[in-house]
């Protein structure tokens, strides 16, 4: 009977390599040390509850578990855990105390070129300059930690949450990430997975630069300066994102093309849901932009974009966008929705059937020349719009729906799940 209890607990053990140690590390001044140089490739080192002093450098294969009671505390100088080699995982502790020298290298782990397949999972690295630092490391795994910066400093002068450099397959998913400078910041790598991530109180949630072929899914931003900035990068899929209450913008392009952004929720932003600038050949479907200043503006000669089955909700301004060209945001019979269209649909299709036109000169005017703002109510200006609603010729060109939906289609919120 009692075999049978106890077999489950047994089953909750990660099973050691053929051949492999575990050492039991008291938390004693240099056990930590002793424990690493004699270690084996495979080994696992079970830290022992209390205050282990760092910094540690691992270069072995092996497992640096706290069962999440250890803290490896550093001395204020450098990275708090270093790792060299390939095939570590660091497991379960209190990373704190790192260095502050801004050189984007102190952080609460490292990993290193060489450190290959690392995982780094379930801890709460806290207070340091950089939470996580993947510098160069391929395939490496930061899942499942919370991770909280520097509030001593002002903001760009703080960390990132997660740093990835040329870092090709290195997935970061569902960590909790706050208080740094940016959440996650992504410079120069390809091919990797960002999901099911928390921001709050940052810079930006994600930061992208010249990152391709990548993904950002089913992360949350709640309250930072901005949401998702996708810069300089090809091929990224951004899909089941939350922005909400973030203060500039929700989804920013920049010199980025030929990406999907389907099924996100962008909420409340204070200043623009989205805003692309010199982006082409992207996919915007089905998702959700309400209750922000401006749905979207659209600028800088983008070109080619698709723009389908999205809901535009209560948002002060549905769309900014100057230029002469006539661009349709619809695609084989269908549109978006457009919540301050007042049109009807007599044959029950679901289209509505009158095109929706978001601008008109004035709009224009005022864009290019902010003072005319003193005019808006004059009977002049009054008469202008009714004539371009009236004869829609007349209009200089801009977007306009040939196909508007009566109803919105809305992405489903998915629900945070706590990193511990």
């Amino acid at each position: 009977m009692m075999l049978r209890l106890l077999l489950p607990l047994f089953l909750l053990i990660p099973a050691l390599p053929a051949g492999a140690a575990e050492h039991v590390v008291p938390a004693t001044a240099g056990a930590l040390s002793v424990a690493l140089k004699s270690a084996k490739a495979g080994d696992r080192l079970r830290l022992l509850p209390g205050t282990h002093r760092g910094p540690v450098v691992i270069d072995k294969a092996i497992t640096l578990d706290g069962a999440g009671q250890a803290t490896v505390e550093g001395n204020g100088t450098g990275s708090v855990i270093s790792v060299t080699v390939p095939d570590v995982t660091v497991r379960g502790l209190t990373i704190t105390g790192s260095g502050s020298a801004g050189n984007g290298r102190d952080a609460g782990v490292f990993l290193g070129k060489k450190a290959a397949r690392a995982v780094v999972e379930q801890n709460r690295i806290l207070g340091n300059l950089i939470g996580v630092d993947i510098r160069g490391s391929r395939d490496a795994l930061v899942t499942g930690n919370i991770i909280e910066g520097r509030r001593d400093r002002r903001m760009n002068a703080r960390g990132n949450g997660v740093y990835v450099w040329n870092a090709p397959g290195a997935a970061v998913i569902g960590n909790d990430i706050r208080w740094g400078r940016d959440g996650i910041f992504v410079n120069t790598s390809k091919k990797n997975v960002f999901s099911g991530n928390r921001f709050r109180d940052l810079r930006f949630a994600v930061h992208y630069m010249y990152a391709h072929d990548s993904v950002v899914s089913g992360n949350i931003s709640l309250g930072n300066h901005l949401g998702y900035a996708i810069m300089y990068s090809d091929k990224v899929r951004i899909e089941g994102n939350l922005s909400r209450g973030d203060r500039d913008h929700g989804i920013m392009l920049n010199y980025t093309n030929k990406s999907h952004i389907t099924g996100n929720r962008v909420e409340a932003v204070g200043n623009k849901c989205v805003f692309i600038y010199n982006a082409h050949r992207n996919r915007f479907a089905d998702n959700l932009f309400e209750g922000c200043r401006i749905g979207i503006h659209f600028t800088a000669g983008s070109e080619r974009n698709e723009i389908v089955g999205n809901a535009f909700v209560a948002n002060r301004t549905q769309v900014k966008y100057v230029g002469s060209r006539w661009l349709d945001w619809s695609v084989e019979g269908r549109g978006n929705y457009w919540s301050d269209h007042a049109a009807f649909d007599l044959d029950g299709n679901g289209i509505a059937d009158q095109v929706y036109r978001p601008n008109d000169i004035m709009d224009h005017v005022l864009w290019s020349q902010p003072a005319a703002k003193t005019l808006m109510g004059s009977p002049a200006v009054q008469l202008i719009r009714w004539s371009q609603s009236a004869f829609p010729a007349l209009l200089p060109g801009g977007v306009m729906d040939g196909a508007p939906l009566m109803r919105p289609v809305v992405p489903e919120e998915i629900p945070w799940k706590h990193a511990q």
